[in-house]
């Protein structure tokens, strides 16, 4: 059961998916081809698709770039919003190309002018505006050593561009405030919840590998939802996108916020273990990855995995099916009961032929 409320932000549709007012929190990610190659980009985003992304951002750094968005749109499924800096003529052309949201900062378009040409446009097409500051990229940041300090500058800066487009009487619009430094993304992201009901863009930018980080992400993404704040999440790693996506969804599984099909329940093992856990687990996970049914399901599946006996059905009791065993054989229990014993070697088909008969009685 959940145990936080989450804060009540102003709804935008990017396509069809919708953030903040109530909708439950997006998985974004964005891709790391080269845009101009679009059929190499189409590729990743399907990938992408196939994984459960939701939205798919991709970096237009020239006109060229822009100029294949509505090839890119024709072959995916999802939303594409388009990130831009620096030049508003891009901006512009995306726009023309069918983007479904722009990621900019109005402040660093050009003059006043030009920033309310892109937002004519964007209020032409219905489609909204990401606010997204970075400390990285925020001198004034520099000049502080205390998270705090730092914080109130990201905030001030995503002010500074929100006032900008809400004096264009413009509305649609979602906030990031990201940082490498969890304690000053926190702190950010709650300074500007207290200021503005726009839906937030969650992350922990630049947070490293795969393993790394995976570790920060969660630290920082999970304070902040645990806590209400956030609408839709983006895990920024330098890996194959595809992974973003996966720990994503099992971090917000966690907290009960999203289904990501299926939810593992496994022992660390020790000397009891008498079979090779880690690889059986790995089997299932990557098994049910592909099972798109799995999905589709409100509450994932619990299973369980447990090396021994005495982390068996009594330890998982409250799996909705799983395997514990030994050496020679593994028994088969279905809610807390033992209904039959399995080889080894039969793991991991006994739990994947458990696994479809429960999609299918859902």
């Amino acid at each position: 059961m959940k145990f936080y409320k989450r804060s009540q932000t102003r709804k935008i549709n990017v396509g069809k998916v919708a953030i903040g007012g109530g909708a439950p929190v997006s998985v974004q990610s964005m891709t790391n081809t080269d845009t101009r190659d679009w059929k190499s980009t189409v590729r990743q985003i399907k990938n992408l698709e196939e994984a459960g992304c939701e939205i798919i951002r991709v970096s237009l750094p020239d006109m060229e770039s822009a100029q294949v968005v509505s090839k890119i749109k024709k072959n995916i499924k999802i939303p594409l919003v388009a990130d831009i800096h620096f030049d508003y003529r891009i901006a512009l052309e995306a726009i023309k190309q069918g983007v479904d949201k722009l990621r900019i900062n109005p402040g660093n378009i050009g003059a006043k002018d030009r920033v309310e040409a892109v937002v004519k446009e964007a209020k032409k097409a219905h489609i909204p505006i990401r606010i997204g500051v970075n400390a990285g990229s925020l001198k004034s940041v520099h000049n502080f050593h205390d998270n705090i300090s730092r914080a109130k500058e990201l905030v001030k800066a995503a002010m500074e561009h929100v006032n900008i487009l809400e004096k264009l009487k413009f509305y649609d619009i979602a906030v990031s405030l990201k940082a490498s430094n969890i304690a000053t993304t926190v702190e950010a992201y709650k300074l500007f919840a207290s200021k503005r009901n726009y839906p937030l863009h969650l992350g922990v930018t630049e947070a490293g590998s795969i393993f790394s980080g995976t570790i920060k992400s969660s630290a920082g993404l999970g304070i902040m939802l645990n806590e209400g704040i956030g609408d839709t999440v983006r895990v920024s790693l330098t890996a194959d996108p595809v992974e973003e996506v996966k720990v994503a969804y099992s971090l917000l599984q966690s907290l009960e916020l999203r289904s990501a099909g299926i939810e593992i329940i496994s022992c660390p093992t020790c000397s009891r273990t008498q079979v090779d856990l880690i690889k059986i687990v790995a089997e299932v996970e990557n098994a049910a990855a592909k099972m798109k049914e799995l999905k589709k399901l409100k509450k994932p599946v619990k299973v369980a995995l447990m090396g021994c006996i005495v982390n068996g059905p009594g330890e998982a009791k409250d799996a909705d099916f799983g395997i514990a065993g030994g050496k020679n054989e593994g028994i088969v229990f279905e809610n807390g009961k033992i209904i039959k014993r399995v080889k080894p070697n039969m793991w991991v088909a006994a739990l994947l032929q458990m696994l479809k008969k429960k999609i299918s009685e859902k």
